[in-house]
C-alpha cells in the first residue's frame, strides 16, 4: 500500500490517500477539493474515511462528491472493530476528546489520528471536546505495538515509541 500525503489549507491539514494496485481512498479530504481529485484522477476511489467532522478537515467533502459516488464513513456509521472494504482492512478506534465524534484507522502498523495525537502534543481538547475522554484516549493509545506509526492530522509523521518517550501528555 501506498501513502500520499497532501497538506491543505490555511490550517495546513493532511489528507491521505491509500493507493493498492489501481485502488484508492481518502482519509480527510481537507479543503482543496481541485487537488484531492487532481491527485486521484488515476485511481478508482473506493471510499472516503473522516477522523472528525471540523472544517479544515472534511469541507471539500460535497465537492469532491459531486465528482465521485463513494461512501463515506465516520465515527457516525463505523463501529471500534476490524473492517474490510473493497480490499483495504483497517481497524477503527474511538479517540475522542479533540472531539467527541474522533477515531482512528489503523491499517497494518499505521495509526491514521486525525487531531487526536500529534508529534510532541496533542489536540486541543476546547473545539467540541472533551478533556476526560482525551485521558482515557491517551491511555488507550499506550496499549499498541510501539512500532505503530502515527499519521496525524496535521505536521510530521511520528512513532508510538517515540510519542511515549517525547511527549508530555503520554
Amino acid at each position: 500500500m501506498k501513502i500520499k500525503t497532501l497538506i491543505n489549507g490555511l490550517y495546513q491539514e493532511n489528507c491521505y490517500i491509500l493507493i493498492k494496485n489501481k485502488s484508492a481512498i481518502i482519509i480527510d479530504p481537507g479543503s482543496d477539493a481541485n487537488k484531492v481529485i487532481n491527485e486521484i484522477k488515476d485511481y478508482d476511489l473506493k471510499f472516503i474515511l473522516i477522523t472528525h467532522n471540523h472544517l479544515d478537515h472534511v469541507s471539500c467533502l460535497k465537492d469532491i462528491l459531486k465528482n465521485k459516488n463513494v461512501k463515506v464513513y465516520s465515527r457516525n456509521n463505523l463501529k471500534e472493530k476490524k473492517y474490510n472494504f473493497d480490499n483495504f482492512d483497517f481497524e477503527v478506534v474511538y479517540t475522542p476528546g479533540h472531539t467527541s465524534d474522533s477515531i482512528s484507522f489503523i491499517f497494518d502498523n499505521i495509526m491514521f489520528s486525525g487531531d487526536f495525537i500529534f508529534k510532541g502534543t496533542i489536540g486541543r481538547c476546547d473545539l467540541g471536546g472533551n478533556e476526560k475522554e482525551m485521558k482515557l484516549s491517551l491511555e488507550k493509545i499506550k496499549k499498541f505495538p510501539l512500532n505503530l506509526y502515527l499519521y496525524p492530522g496535521h505536521g510530521d509523521k511520528t512513532t508510538l515509541k517515540d510519542e511515549l518517550e517525547n511527549n508530555p501528555y503520554l
